[in-house]
């Protein structure tokens, strides 16, 4: 007896495609609202000021100024947007 299945590879060739994750725009750089700066899954980094969170935990600028990650409460990352100063 054969210990494994001969012939075809029918039970192969499946694979998701990538959903292009990541972080998008980066520290020092403008933003207006709307952009989307992080796509993650679950919350890696948290949104701070001027940041909203979208159901699939993506985040986006709520308005215009430059992008700042920092750490804060219990060592968490956070991004937050500043506004320009002239």
């Amino acid at each position: 007896m054969s210990t494994s299945k001969s012939g075809g590879s029918s039970g192969n060739g499946r694979d998701s495609h990538s959903k292009r994750l990541g972080v998008k725009l980066f520290d020092g750089q403008r933003v207006t609202g709307g952009e989307i700066i992080v796509r993650q899954r679950g919350t890696r980094i948290h949104p701070g000021s001027n940041v909203g969170r979208g159901n699939d935990d993506t985040l986006y600028a709520r308005g215009v100024g430059l992008i700042k990650f920092h750490y804060g409460h219990k060592g968490r990352k956070y991004v937050s947007v500043f506004p320009e100063s002239v």
